[in-house]
């Protein structure tokens, strides 16, 4: 099976390398990450 390549977009790769290196992005996307990872435990044990 073959996946079709896409082209990489280097405005895309920029922003991204300025997001990884902003402290209060990451801080964001780990606190939702973890929103989202409570709410899917306590889903699973019933609460």
């Amino acid at each position: 099976m073959s996946r079709k390549q896409r082209k990489i977009d280097p405005r895309k790769i920029e922003e991204l390398k300025r997001k990884i290196n902003d402290q209060r992005y990451i801080n964001g996307a780990i606190e939702s990450l973890a929103l989202v990872i409570t709410k899917e435990l306590l889903h699973l044990n019933g609460e």
